[in-house]
């Protein structure tokens, strides 16, 4: 199988190195300091107290690297539109795009059933170009229970967990995704298939939409932020809000909360990816993580105040510092 990785960060560098040793033949979409640490040294990852390198062709251009029976798009949801521009080479018809990302994707309307059939989310995809570019009909969506972080350029350390949930972004189970299933977990994962891949996405949303950018905003690690009875009271606001949403399109959750917020504080003190993209001066994803369930909130009615104050707060924020854009 050829295989593409298109975003060699932390995910999809233990993605690709994984593929590589299961046999497939993988590419890299890269630039800059990743590009030229890939041509060296080759994708590496660190895990288990051990480091593992590939030979992984690399290149900025999607055209040298030809068409792909299956590309990973492991990028932070600001770079997407970016992506859907240059992603055409890599495909025909038969290429399956796997959205191994954080958030709500451009086409997560796609399998929530007729009432919202068609519907695109401007605050992920304003003028329909992603959707354009990478069809529903060949997109599979992809939730990843992992932690992962980057050592340097092209070097992957995996700390916990190997979950890759799977789904049609149509909602509904395929003879394909089965099969990608089966040779993900040949190549090490714990992969398996989700017959509604929008619920399993919305689920682990409910907790980042809020943990993310409270974090990003205070500098706090995920304890001390529900550790603090006021702020913690507020993040509980937020996402009541969004299981209030979820009911209305289909997609119930039955936790409270508080179930949440104790399996978050189980993990410890974690440093959230947006807080991590904030100190690194990089772009937040707060238009898929924030934005986009305000949108959904619009489209079936129900008031977000409290995710419009966190979200507004946030925008503001990483406006200031330059990571979001001004208009």
């Amino acid at each position: 199988m050829k295989a593409c990785i298109y975003g060699a960060g932390a995910i999809g560098g233990w993605i690709g190195v994984k593929l590589t040793q299961a046999g497939c033949e993988v590419s890299v979409v890269a630039r800059g300091a990743t590009l030229a640490a890939l041509r060296q040294h080759g994708l590496r990852l660190v895990d288990g107290g051990e480091t593992h390198a590939v030979s992984v062709r690399a290149s900025e251009q999607p055209a040298e690297l030809g068409v792909q029976d299956l590309v990973i798009v492991a990028v932070k949801a600001p770079a997407m539109a970016s992506v859907a521009a240059q992603i055409a080479p890599l495909m025909n018809a038969d290429t399956v795009v796997v959205t191994a990302m954080n958030g709500v994707p451009w086409w997560f309307c796609d399998g929530l059933g007729d009432a919202f059939a068609g519907k695109r989310l401007a605050s992920i995809d304003p003028d329909g170009a992603i959707a354009a570019a990478i069809p529903a009909a060949q997109t599979v969506g992809c939730v990843v229970h992992a932690s992962c972080t980057l050592d340097g350029p092209g070097v992957v350390r995996h700390h916990q967990g190997t979950g890759l949930i799977l789904g049609e972004a149509a909602g509904k189970p395929s003879e394909r995704v089965k099969s990608l299933c089966a040779m993900l977990a040949q190549a090490g994962f714990d992969a398996s298939m989700s017959d509604k891949i929008q619920r399993d996405v919305w689920f682990k949303l409910w907790g980042n939409m809020t943990m993310n950018p409270v974090s990003a905003i205070t500098g706090a690690t995920t304890d001390r932020i529900l550790g603090d009875e006021l702020v913690c009271g507020f993040v509980t606001n937020v996402m009541l809000e969004a299981k209030a949403i979820g009911a209305r399109f289909g997609i119930p959750i039955d936790q409270a909360p508080a179930d949440r917020h104790a399996v978050t504080l189980r993990l410890g003190a974690i440093k959230t990816s947006m807080l991590q993209d904030v100190e690194a001066k990089r772009p937040v994803e707060l238009d898929a993580l924030v934005g986009a369930v305000r949108e959904l909130g619009q489209m079936t009615g129900v008031p977000t105040p409290f995710t419009d104050a966190l979200f507004g707060i946030a925008r503001l924020q990483a406006r200031t510092l330059g990571l979001y854009p001004q208009t």
